[in-house]
């Protein structure tokens, strides 16, 4: 017998069931799927300029901004995290082509490194903009001054969860501060990466426009496309349990490593925790990506050629709809100093992660991947980077797993930026 989830806090929301959570997610899936299908004329000139992975995203953040379901109490998004996005990176790895991401060149590793300068300078400057028109938000001392909640979000955004915790323990954070800043990274963050599906759905005009370089970009599609063209089957059953047992294996045993690995380093090799290298979900995320990669060069390989990228997309589609339960819009008039402060971050971010890649003629991909890496981390890069294309996934995590090895120096140079603004 299943036992249910248990729901993480006590909330107020009309459906606190997980199962009919699930239910409802892949409900709005699925009508997102059949309308994009659609020959009406109505609903094809509404996709024309709706992408459907954006409406997937948004629908699901309907249900927590009306209080339907409480995105932060539901272990739905923790399953998902959890469970189908390690089994997503081997489905979608395991086509790889590894010479091919290693010839993506530099441009993407330059975008990554201008993003996270982006986080350490954006902090402080908005600090600044906010504080002219705000000025007590410059002089705080205690715990819950706003540059130390501040230094959290620049960890969350160049590494992740793990180094947004460190800044917070780092800078003695207060309690008060800290929650209204993760409510700002939490939003500011979701609305940008809501920016980012958009662009990748659009890449292929945005990239003509700039007249970006996208060869090598293409020529990891192309590969991919052909190998499926000419392997291609109707997959059997029998295809079907095999990519699950693979997917979901080797997703088990990243965890069995991890559930080794991850505390002993916290253990024996604790000035490896700077590097957020006593991660549990950072060491499961890694050994499964690196888990596909092995398998590519394997007969495993064949299972693309009945479908295991597109299960892999599947999975993708549920974990966008899942992350989208975290998003409240209605939040940010409840501190709308804080998002002030967080929207012009972002956009300074944005701002010159865009002007970079104008000047290195660089395609949409490499700017919006290196991006989410900084913001997103593991969990949210591939996903970003699958939207432009399945066989693009793995690009995400090398640069996540970068960001986790320098997310907790360059938060705490931000933060030292912080405080020298703010105090």
């Amino acid at each position: 017998m299943l036992a249910a989830a248990p729901v993480a806090a006590e909330t107020t929301a009309l459906i606190t069931n997980d199962g009919v959570i699930t239910g409802l997610l892949l409900a709005i899936l699925g009508l997102v799927f059949y309308t994009q299908s659609s020959q009406h004329p109505a609903l094809q000139k509404f996709y024309k300029f709706v992408p459907a992975l954006l409406l997937c995203y948004f629908l699901p953040s309907l249900l927590n901004t009306f209080n339907i379901v409480d995105g932060n109490a539901t272990a739905v998004t923790d399953i998902t995290m959890d469970y189908l996005l390690p089994a997503c990176m081997v489905l979608l790895t395991l086509s790889l082509d590894l010479k091919a991401v290693v010839g993506l060149g530099s441009k993407a590793l330059i975008l990554f490194l201008t993003g996270t300068l982006g986080i350490v300078i954006g902090g402080p400057i908005a600090l600044l903009a906010v504080s002219a028109v705000f000025p007590e938000m410059l002089g705080g001392a205690g715990p819950d001054a706003v540059w130390r909640g501040m230094t959290t979000i620049a960890g969350s955004w160049i590494g992740g969860g793990a180094n947004q915790a460190a800044m917070k323990e780092v800078y003695e954070v207060g309690g008060e501060i800290f929650s209204a800043m993760v409510t700002v990274d939490i939003i500011v963050a979701n609305l940008w990466m809501a920016v980012l599906l958009y662009m990748a759905a659009n890449s292929k005009q945005i990239d003509a426009r700039t007249g970006a370089d996208t060869s090598a970009i293409d020529a990891i599609k192309e590969k991919v496309e052909a190998y499926q063209a000419q392997h291609v089957r109707n997959p059997s059953l029998r295809d079907l349990m095999l990519i699950l047992a693979v997917g979901f294996g080797v997703a088990g045993l990243a965890h069995l490593l991890a559930d080794a690995i991850a505390p002993a380093i916290g253990t024996h090799l604790p000035y490896l925790r700077k590097f957020s290298l006593d991660s549990l979900f950072f060491w499961v995320i890694v050994l499964a990506t690196a888990g596909g990669i092995a398998l590519s060069f394997t007969r495993a390989r064949t299972l693309e050629a009945a479908g295991a990228s597109k299960i892999g997309s599947v999975f993708v589609y549920i974990l966008v709809a899942s992350i989208g339960l975290h998003m409240d819009v209605t939040a940010i008039v409840d501190a709308p100093k804080y998002f002030l402060i967080g929207a012009i971050w972002m956009l300074i971010h944005a701002g010159l992660m865009l002007l970079v890649a104008k000047l290195l003629k660089a395609p949409v991909f490499y700017m919006a991947v290196g991006s989410q890496a900084n913001v997103g981390g593991a969990a949210s890069a591939p996903v970003v980077a699958s939207a432009f294309h399945p066989s693009l996934a793995p690009v995400g995590v090398l640069l996540a797993v970068m960001g986790y090895a320098l997310g907790t120096y360059m938060a705490y140079l931000a933060g030292q930026i912080l405080r020298v603004v703010g105090s």
